[in-house]
């Protein structure tokens, strides 16, 4: 029978560069569809460019050739930096994490930071975009200094052994070693900026592209903080490297880049599918941190004092593990729902205002003058006038309302726990679940249905490396497309590694088929 599949996959085709593309061209991706060149694409397209697709959802990137030699001229230091990172003493690392924090801990220094900061806070506002993660606070900074401090005094990975086998005349052992260069997309958080060279604290090299708002207060770290405290500790200048454009296609560049041995994402989830699916049809392995929005249940045991206070504090700011989903089981609905409108009132007199969403269904539920109420609502683009409550469909509960000033949350009554169990496993990022229950075997039973990595008893805001676990994080990941292989929910510096096996054999005449080597020849 003639196998026309393997005769065609044996053959190798005819190759070439791409060098213009055609209005209306098919462009295939993901195995069996098509996505078609626009005439802007076409137009735009020259001999030098690359053409990126997403396979996930077609969409076609232009990656201009001048985006595309910045990316990769960074993504080539620090693979350089990387073959140099061998030679380099953990105390010499210990010694970076060191001067990079005594540099922002410096008065003048962080003033000429704070000021470059305070002009891409400027330049944001102005294009209506949201500014409250890119303005820099004496808090953010004393974070970074102690996260920096913590990587300073944590044990040295590299050569650490796991395990250590034993056999008769020869012994194996498993050890810790560096991963590679890691390749970093972040928003315009500058803090994440400062905490992701936590991977040289394993012996890695990190290559960054941040979002254009925080762009200039990013070089200005470079600058001022972290280069000189890499020429300080010895270490190869290319182990941190900044991607230096704005451009989204200088992020698909690197991204795409095979080079990376890990690429990690952190922002908006459209655009963090986006780079996910861009580095896995480049074969990187990648950690994305998108989706995020916190969800609690308030079950039949619930302690209406407890739920307040826990619902109050989950919603001081906007970040990925602010409350955003809040689930009443029906038969404490008329008790605990007015609890719930009051901490989301006192949650708002703290901020500017409040806002509710909530099932058609459940609207009976509200008090009158709510639902005739209007409220100012912050936002990025500025102030709006909008209702107080609006209705929502139930597949609208994955959405995660990104508010500026306004605490903004969904309500929705629920039958059981574990009917909320389920809309969470359905419709949510599958992050942070937290039960408010007095019963113990109603804990249990969350726990082992809700499919989230965070889950908890009480307020949903703790969910951040270095406030519970004492390691300045990468990203926190959500769950949203399946469970991570052997790593968990928090991505640290330290947990950026590979593992080695070194074999040590003292019977020099070990032989896989049982015989003895001849005499040596005189």
């Amino acid at each position: 029978m003639d196998d026309g599949g393997a005769r065609l996959k044996a053959e190798t085709p005819p190759t070439g560069r791409l060098e213009a593309l055609a209005p209306g061209q098919a462009i295939p991706y993901g195995g069996d569809r098509v996505a078609y060149v626009t005439p802007e694409l076409a137009q735009a397209f020259k001999a030098g460019d690359q053409l990126v697709v997403d396979s996930e959802t077609g969409a076609l990137l232009y990656v201009p050739a001048a985006e595309q030699v910045i990316a990769a001229a960074a993504v080539t230091r620090a693979r350089e930096a990387f073959a140099q990172m061998a030679a380099v003493r953990d105390d010499q690392i210990s010694f970076f994490f060191d001067a990079f924090a005594a540099n922002l801990a410096n008065n003048a220094k962080w003033s000429d930071i704070e000021a470059a900061n305070a002009r891409d806070v400027e330049s944001a506002r102005a294009r209506g975009r949201s500014t409250t993660r890119l303005q820099v606070s004496q808090a953010m900074r004393d974070d970074m200094v102690a996260g920096l401090r913590a990587w300073r005094d944590a044990a040295a990975s590299r050569g650490r052994v796991l395990e250590r086998i034993e056999h008769p005349g020869w012994s194996v052992e498993q050890v810790v070693a560096p991963l590679g260069v890691v390749g970093f997309v972040f928003e315009g958080r500058p803090n994440v900026f400062a905490d992701a060279t936590g991977v040289i604290r394993a012996g890695n090299t990190a290559v960054f592209r941040i979002g254009s708002d925080a762009l200039g207060t990013a070089k200005a770290i470079m600058k001022i903080a972290l280069e000189p405290a890499l020429k300080a500790a010895g270490l190869p200048e290319g182990a941190a490297v900044l991607v230096d454009s704005a451009a989204h296609a200088a992020g698909w560049a690197m991204f795409a880049d095979k080079r990376l041995s890990l690429a990690v994402a952190r922002g908006s989830g459209p655009a963090v599918a986006q780079l996910g699916a861009i580095a896995r049809a480049a074969g990187t392995p990648v950690s994305l941190h998108g989706t995020g929005g916190a969800w609690m249940v308030a079950d039949q045991s619930a302690d209406p004092h407890r739920f307040y206070a826990a619902a109050y504090h989950s919603l001081d700011r906007k970040v990925c593990n602010t409350l955003n989903v809040c689930c009443i089981v029906r038969s404490r609905a008329e008790e605990l729902v007015p609890v719930f409108l009051e901490a989301l009132t006192r949650a708002g007199e703290r901020r500017k205002g409040c806002k509710l969403h909530v099932a058609q269904a459940d609207i009976s539920l509200l008090p009158q003058d709510w639902l005739s109420a209007a409220v100012t609502v912050v936002r990025a683009e500025g102030p709006r006038e909008e209702p107080l409550v609006e209705l929502i469909e139930d597949a609208d509960l994955g959405r995660e309302w990104e508010w500026e000033e306004t605490p903004e949350v969904s309500l929705k009554i629920v039958d059981s726990v574990g009917q909320a169990v389920q809309l969470f496993n359905r419709h949510s990022p599958r992050f942070v679940a937290s039960l408010i229950a007095e019963d113990p075997e109603a804990h249990a039973r969350f726990y082992e249905t809700i499919d989230a990595p965070f889950v908890g008893d009480g307020f949903t805001r703790w969910v951040d490396g270095q406030y519970a676990l004492n390691r300045p994080e990468l990203g926190l990941s959500n769950w949203e497309q399946g469970r991570l292989f052997a790593r968990g929910g928090v991505l640290a510096g330290d947990g950026v590694f590979t593992v080695r096996a070194r074999v040590t054999q003292t019977d020099t005449d070990l032989d896989r088929g049982g015989q003895a080597a001849p005499p040596r020849q005189a």
